[in-house]
Parts: C-alpha cells; sequence; structure tokens
C-alpha cells in the first residue's frame, strides 16, 4: 500500500495511571511515521457532578461548580507538566499543530464524557492508542468501547508494560476471517503494512463465503507488500491461538477485527475479540 502514511494519533486520558504507557507507545509510532499525537484530558462538567433527580440549592451548587472547576484546573495543570516532562524524553516536539514529518505532540483539554471526547477528537484522527482495560479495577473498559463503536476509526490497543516496545509494526500478523471488521481493519492498517519488514497472515477454519487467506495476500501483493499465509488449527476461541502464533512468528503487532460477535455477548461469554484484548502481550490494531 505504496504511500500510505500516518498522520495523526489521539490518546484519550483520565489520570488513572494507564496514560504513560499509551503515550510511550504513541511515541513509537510518531518517530516512525512523523506523526502528531493529541493528548485529551477529559474532566467533568460541573452539571454532571450535580445529585441525580435531587433539587440542589443555589448556594450549594454554586459550591459544587466552584470545587469541581478548582480541581479540574488543578488536575490540568500536573496532567500538563508530567506530559512536557514526558514527551522531552520521547523524542517529541511539544506545538499545538502538526508539522509534516517531525514527531509532535499537544495537550488539550475537553470538558464532558469521556466517551463524547472520543468521539469528537476521535473522529478527525488516523488512530486512536487506548489502554489495555483492567477489569478488576474497571479501567479503560468504557474508552475502548467508545473508540471502537463511536469513532469509526482504528483502535491502537497497549498493552501493560513495564518499558515502551522497540518497535511497533516491525513484523504484523493479520488475523484473518473475512469479516466485515477484519476487512476494516486491513484497510485502516495501510500504513502499518506499507512500512513493515515481514507480514503473515494467520488463518484458521474455511468460511465458503469469506474472503479467503489467499485472496488477501493477493489484495495486499496488488498494493506492493509481499505476505505470507500460517494456517493454525483451533478449537473453541480462537484467541488464545492467535496470540499464540503471534508469540511463535515473532510478531511485534496483530491487525484483527473487533466484536464480530456483540459486545456484550463477547464479553459475558467469551470471544476472539474479548480474549486478545484481555490477554495480548503486544500492541493490537482493531477495527469494529
Amino acid at each position: 500500500m505504496a504511500g500510505s502514511k500516518l498522520h495523526s494519533i489521539m490518546l484519550p486520558v483520565r489520570g488513572d495511571g494507564k496514560g504513560d504507557n499509551v503515550l510511550a507507545h504513541a511515541a513509537v509510532l510518531a518517530r516512525k511515521f512523523g506523526a502528531h499525537v493529541r493528548v485529551v484530558h477529559c474532566h467533568p462538567a460541573a452539571q454532571d457532578m450535580m445529585p441525580f433527580g435531587v433539587v440542589v440549592p443555589s448556594f450549594l451548587r454554586q459550591q459544587i461548580e466552584s470545587a469541581v472547576k478548582s480541581s479540574a484546573s488543578s488536575t490540568e495543570d500536573q496532567l500538563r507538566e508530567e506530559f512536557r516532562g514526558l514527551i522531552a524524553g520521547m523524542g517529541l516536539k511539544e506545538q499545538e499543530r502538526p508539522e509534516p514529518g517531525v514527531a509532535t505532540a499537544n495537550f488539550c483539554e475537553y470538558v464532558g464524557k469521556q466517551v463524547d471526547a472520543v468521539s469528537h477528537h476521535g473522529r478527525l484522527a488516523d488512530l486512536i492508542c487506548v489502554a489495555q482495560p483492567d477489569h478488576e479495577q474497571n479501567l479503560g473498559i468504557n474508552t475502548l468501547k467508545s473508540a471502537l463503536f463511536s469513532s469509526g476509526r482504528p483502535v491502537l490497543v497497549c498493552p501493560d508494560r513495564d518499558t515502551p516496545p522497540a518497535t511497533i509494526g516491525r513484523h504484523v500478523a493479520v488475523g484473518w476471517n473475512g469479516s466485515l471488521e477484519a476487512s476494516r481493519a486491513v484497510r485502516f492498517s495501510a500504513p502499518f503494512f506499507d512500512s513493515a519488514e515481514e507480514v503473515t497472515i494467520l488463518v484458521s477454519g474455511n468460511n465458503p463465503h469469506a474472503a479467503t487467506g489467499e485472496e488477501l495476500q493477493d489484495y495486499l501483493a496488488h498494493r506492493g507488500v509481499a505476505s505470507q499465509i500460517r494456517r493454525f488449527e483451533t478449537r473453541g476461541i480462537a484467541g488464545h491461538a492467535l496470540l499464540s502464533n503471534c508469540e511463535q512468528i515473532g510478531a511485534d503487532l496483530l491487525v484483527m477485527g473487533a466484536y464480530h460477535e456483540s459486545y456484550g455477548r463477547e464479553t459475558v461469554f467469551g470471544g476472539n475479540s474479548q480474549v486478545v484484548v484481555d490477554e495480548t502481550k503486544i500492541p493490537v490494531v482493531m477495527a469494529h
């Protein structure tokens, strides 16, 4: 897919301690593609903090609004300083507007709900980077869901790591099943295929009505991307086998469709997407 580039990356943060790791992943891509990273910190509007279904006296409403604004301002100042310190060590240049071919970043505030922040800024980004959700602490679940279902953009799930990856996309694995979601993920991932040293198509099973791994291989070849096909057998949920095959071939990025089954069903009963989201050790580009 000659000429494909990644220009803009959106990163929603909430001060939950996961932002540093996600920013480190985004920085790897920004340096690789000369892209711009927009870090969007979301804090609630004062009206969202009012008790629901309760008549609040005007003096108490004013106190709540004042406290919310004061807390938001203090948090913003702290996060902005942390952001500047982090990007300085990541090789990113702080500036509001992108500069072609230069790895840049900026920090901005969004007043409102996180899902709205992701929709607003994510729809004009080439990629949205989010943290791997933590179900035990109920962190990051809604952010991933809104990025996948409300933005129309590809989402990079960044696994928890003590140190950032040295590379992302040197060896790209594609989890291919011929679904609409997988097709969208492939199309969105053109910049990664174009810059990869190696691309492996992972195929399991046989759907007579879906495009085959060989057809995907031809599609990529028409765009100047060489690839190989690796078949694997699995029983039950294929997510575990996908991750195992990625590890065996040394892939540092997985591309796949997300939640072909409904999100709720996969979350409750398990599914390929949910297994990968929960257990991946490498970044994953997902599209719904």
